[in-house]
């Protein structure tokens, strides 16, 4: 290698496991440009509306989240597995668990709340 610059190899099972409402768990890792969350929710668990200034890609991997977009709800999408949804920064939006759910958010730049545990909307 040429540079001091490496490649860094975490293993889920290793990273802590938050509980942070009803029965939502959330472990995740942050980068200098990323932070990617793995959360797992059951049927009817729900995330409160929030923003954020981060862009968010939300894919569902197994379940069905049910979302609203915009300080009124203007928007509704039903993302289910295999699915995913682009949410732009600074967009207001709530989620609901239609199923039991397991996902990954990423998000850019990283989550400075979650890393400081400042984000107070998504705790119980």
């Amino acid at each position: 290698m040429t540079n001091a610059v490496k490649a860094v190899l975490y293993d889920w099972d290793q990273v802590r496991l938050d509980q942070v409402r009803g029965q939502i768990t959330r472990r995740f890792i942050s980068s200098e440009q990323l932070t990617i969350g793995q959360i797992h929710l059951a049927k009817g668990d729900d995330v409160p509306r929030h923003s954020h200034a981060n862009e968010q890609i939300t894919y569902v991997i197994t379940g069905s989240l049910q979302f609203w977009f915009g300080d009124n709800d203007e928007q509704e999408l039903v993302v289910n597995g295999g699915s995913l949804v682009v949410i732009p920064a600074n967009l207001p939006h709530r989620a609901l668990a239609l199923e039991s759910t397991f996902e990954l958010d990423i998000f850019n730049p990283p989550r400075a709340d979650w890393q400081d545990g400042s984000d107070n909307y998504f705790r119980r």
